[in-house]
């Protein structure tokens, strides 16, 4: 018998252990060769045999920016699903996808970029379409399960390498790549941290991608919580992407290094491995690496830690064992099988928010399907390209019948009228939208925005009417009669050439600005306004001088409201089905956040329309946020976000009772703009923010969703011991008819020492009953899910109990309730005699912001500009006594003093005026105490404390 040849060389050996395949395989690697490897696009080494490589593959709710793929659910809406089984088989899905279209296409990747794990802490962040949840719990379960799918069950190879977005505490486009989110310790472990640590120590994570923004005063591409948090929570090697271009924003919008050698060397040092900057072209990083190199600011070693994560998941995912990887011949793509998890993700991603009888629909019923999106399926700008599609109103034909369903978009249709008579007209053409999509019928919106083959508008004596929406704060579409919208491509000339608004930036939304007795159309993709001249109809020139080119003044011709049309369809039928909703690349997408909760005025006008011919109006959100709508005038609302290419027939389903509706919102809805906080507030606790803390009365809450079935709650036993807490419960249908519930058990503890969450959610678990059925739910949990970050001790702490433990249907639709006590560790005073205080510890404040203490480690606390600020830091022990306190400073003038109890205790002196902002100082001054005493420290002036000590 023949023995096997061996490989050639160990790396290439599948019996080694990966860690010293790849020790083989660094040592064969040149120091170029390695420094190439850590731009996104990293080339090939044909001396070795080993193909080039790129991070980076977007699959968010399917297989994006690759053509056809199959589209689930924009995320947020998997997170309303509160179904963990669901959202791993959606994520097994698009892996599969992913493998089958790597196949074909080799740009595709197999290190995804997903999912995000941002909480969603305010309704108003732009990409909250993008995130799962604002409850940690939830947020790490539903991305739990996702990567899951997306890594596969083999123990060896992994399907596809997921990397979570975004690190750390990003929740706003604002200013994103020069705003520092602050957040204190209790926020940063209890909240910000949970979503992602909980992911990654469930093992199916290949590492995270750094944010654009700053914490705590220092870029996350810099943090340095990437080893002393992230990669302390795992043994696996996690690969670290760059957000794109970010790695130079750090000197070149964030101003954080004076160059970018030493820019590219911080990141590399804090745990950046791979740089996604200036597209394919990698030759910038490699000089900075090397620039870097060659000043000192990098070693050997530091690249070297990076490139060995990177092939430790290149070997993961069985590129060097193509005849062992189980996945390499995975050919599952747009199968029945998708299409089908499609619909079901689709349906369980409703939500029945308020239903007064009207629903479900019975046969017969003549229905109006009425708004802005009844006839619309939409995507965002994370999703693949539709295979198939379906909107409401499709569904609706479906489901009921066309000769039961009659329809009203509600577009405003207008003719704009030149200053010289005539009208603005759209020229036939005979390359129509229809001609642009392939055999499959998907369209490919490359063929489409941007194009110049088509005719450009002119004028005429007639003109072309023209659907107008305002999607609010004044931004508009105008679309032709084929529906192609209008569009501005890079000749300057007006077409309408787009099937949908879309693109990074769009080029299909405008603006009507008063002038005179008409209107100036500004196009907002190239913030020009339109012009008229010799028939040509284009924007200005980006190099015009003012008065140059004059602005088109048009009156604006209304030659139907679109509530006029609302109110006939209305008026006709005996139920009114009003489709509302966001266009998920207009006002709220990445790169803009949202000014309001407001639905935009004109849909606003649609649905008082509809209610104003029929009563029987229920209103279908379907949208990426929350809204603040006025529910309780209607007698049904439902919400769903965009749902894919299954979204319509979802819909329609649920709306006839084919499904009984069982999702739950993922997050607070607020009843007004007046209940959020800023924008750019990161302090959940502090300034009450998310169902934990919220307060006040929410329009719907964390939690809520109804069905078409009834549900009863009984038998509760709980009990807390031997490190554990035990719940236990059955669920049973009381209804008549099939429905899923979902159960979910929340904790508060009664008598806590620091202010604790209202409710905070512990488990939940989705359930499909017939009627009649009982199920019992049973849930373990450490008694560290009761824990708190105890800044006193700079640690996670059980306190002694009571625990209320709340079953229920919602967080606040509690059924059952129980007590438990568990043993813990009592609360003991911070011991700053021997520890003294760091400053960003505090239990409370008020006019501060927490900085960087150093642009490598620690934190400080400044003043908000013209502010004067206060930290409380309670029941400080200062034992026997202390009879000075010295204080570390930094950064400018300003004044420092220190009070017990309430009183005055110690003035620090003035540091030296323009002091640089990481050169520290420490400022003695006499101080008396002993005992435990409160103590408060007010800052004034434009100084950083990072730190209080005591002596004698």
């Amino acid at each position: 018998m023949t023995a096997p040849t061996p490989p050639a060389l160990p790396f290439r050996d599948p019996h080694l252990p990966f860690a010293k395949r790849v020790d083989d395989l660094m040592s064969r690697l040149t120091l170029d060769e390695r420094t190439a490897f850590l731009h996104q696009f990293a080339p090939a080494v044909e001396r070795l045999g080993i193909a080039a490589f790129r991070t980076g593959q977007e699959a968010l709710h399917g297989v994006a920016w690759m053509g056809p793929a199959t589209v689930f659910p924009q995320a947020v809406g998997l997170g309303a699903t509160w179904n963990d089984d669901l959202v791993r088989r959606v994520g097994e899905a698009v892996s599969k996808e992913v493998r089958a279209m790597r196949a074909r296409d080799e740009r595709v990747g197999l290190n995804v970029w997903a999912p995000t794990v941002n909480l969603l802490r305010h309704p108003l962040w732009g990409r909250g379409e993008e995130g799962y949840s604002e409850d940690p719990k939830l947020t790490s379960a539903i991305a739990t399960a996702y990567t899951r799918g997306l890594r596969g069950e083999h123990p060896t190879y992994w399907r596809t390498a997921p990397v979570l977005k975004h690190w750390l505490a990003h929740n706003n486009e604002t200013d994103r790549d020069t705003c520092s989110s602050s957040v204190r310790p209790r926020v940063l472990n209890e909240y910000d941290l949970r979503a992602f640590r909980e992911t990654v120590e469930a093992g199916s994570v290949a590492g995270v991608m750094p944010a654009y923004n700053l914490v705590n005063g220092r870029p996350n591409h810099v943090s340095p919580y990437l080893e002393s948090h992230l990669r302390a929570w795992t043994e696996d090697d996690l690969l670290v992407c760059s957000d794109a271009g970010a790695p130079s924003n750090l000197v070149d919008s964030e101003h954080y290094f004076d160059t970018h050698e030493e820019a590219t060397a911080a990141a590399l040092r804090a745990g950046v491995d791979s740089f996604t900057d200036h597209g394919t072209d990698s030759s910038k990083i490699v000089a900075r690496v090397r620039g870097a190199l060659d000043e000192g600011l990098l070693t050997e070693a530091d690249v070297d830690a990076a490139v060995r994560r990177q092939l430790s998941v290149r070997f993961r995912l069985g590129e060097f064992d193509p005849e062992h990887d189980p996945h390499s011949d995975t050919t599952a793509f747009d199968t029945p099988e998708h299409r089908a998890l499609a619909r079901e993700a689709a349906e369980q991603a409703v939500v029945l928010l308020k239903n007064d009888g009207v629903l479900p629909l019975a046969e017969g019923t003549r229905v109006a399907v009425v708004g802005l999106l009844a006839d619309e399926c939409k995507l965002d700008w994370y999703s693949g390209t539709l295979i198939h599609r379906s909107t409401p109103l499709e569904g609706l034909y479906e489901r009921f019948g066309a000769e039961q369903v009659s329809f009203a978009e509600g577009v405003d249709r207008v003719r704009l009228r030149t200053s010289a008579g005539t009208f603005l007209h759209v020229p036939p053409s005979d390359d129509s939208a229809d001609e642009a999509r392939g055999a499959e019928g998907a369209l490919d919106p490359a063929l489409l925005a941007g194009r110049t083959d088509l005719p450009p508008l002119t004028t005429d004596a007639d003109g072309t009417e023209l659907a107008l929406v305002d999607w609010g704060d004044g931004v508009l579409t105008l679309r032709a009669p084929d529906g192609r919208y209008l569009s501005v491509a890079e000749d300057g000339r007006l077409r309408a050439s787009a099937d949908q608004p879309g693109g990074w930036v769009v080029q299909e939304t405008f603006r009507l600005e008063p002038h005179g007795n008409g209107h100036l159309l500004r196009h907002l993709g190239t913030g020009r306004h339109v012009q008229v001249a010799a028939d040509v109809v284009k924007v200005a020139a980006p190099d015009a001088l003012a008065g140059d080119e004059t602005p088109e003044v048009f009156e604006l011709v209304v030659t139907e409201r679109g509530e006029d049309a609302v109110t006939r369809a209305a008026a006709a039928a005996d139920v009114v089905v009003v489709v509302a909703g966001n266009d998920p690349h207009i006002n709220g997408r990445e790169t803009e956040d949202r000014t309001t909760l407001r639905l935009p005025a004109h849909q606003e006008r649609l649905l008082r329309a509809a209610r104003a011919a029929n009563p029987a109006t229920v209103l279908a959100l379907v949208s990426a946020y929350p809204y603040a709508v006025d529910a309780e005038v209607l007698p049904a609302v439902l919400w769903t976000a965009h749902g894919g290419q299954a979204a319509g027939t979802a819909l329609a389903r649920v709306l006839a009772g084919d499904v009984s509706p069982a999702g739950r919102l993922p997050q607070t809805w607020y009843a007004d703009d007046a209940d959020l906080p800023d924008l750019l507030d990161y302090d959940v606790i502090g300034s009450r923010q998310t169902y934990l803390y919220f307060e006040g009365t929410p329009l719907f809450p964390f939690g809520h969703g109804l069905s078409y079935a009834s549900f009863a709650y009984a038998d509760l036993a709980a009990r807390a011991g031997d490190g554990k807490v035990s719940v236990s419960f059955t669920v049973t249908n009381t209804g008549s008819v099939t429905a899923d519930e979902v159960a979910q058990l929340y904790v508060r503890a009664e008598n806590p020492s620091v202010p604790r969450p209202r409710r905070e959610l512990l488990a939940h678990r989705r359930l499909t009953l017939p009627p009649g059925a009982t199920a019992e739910v049973s849930f373990e949990l450490p008694l560290s899910a009761l824990a708190f970050w105890d800044v006193a001790h700079d640690r996670w702490r059980l306190e002694p109990g009571p625990y209320a433990l709340l079953v229920g249907a919602s967080s606040e639709d509690v059924r059952l309730t129980a007590t438990v006590s568990p043993d813990g560790e009592p609360a003991a005073p911070r011991p700053v005699r021997e520890r003294g205080l760091e400053a960003a510890g505090f239990d409370e404040q008020s006019g501060t912001e927490i900085v960087d203490r150093t642009k490598a480690v620690g934190d400080a606390v400044t003043p908000v500009a013209g502010r004067a600020g206060e930290l409380l830091f309670r029941d400080c022990d200062f034992g026997t006594g202390v009879t000075g306190v010295t204080v570390t400073v930094a950064g400018g003038e300003g004044t420092v003093e220190i009070a017990l109890d309430g009183g005055p205790a110690a003035v620090l002196p003035r540091p030296a005026p323009g002091s640089e902002p990481y050169d520290y100082t420490e400022l003695d001054a006499p101080l008396i105490a002993e005992g435990v005493h409160d103590l408060r420290i007010r800052l004034r002036g434009a100084l950083r404390l990072a730190h209080v000590g005591f002596s004698g």
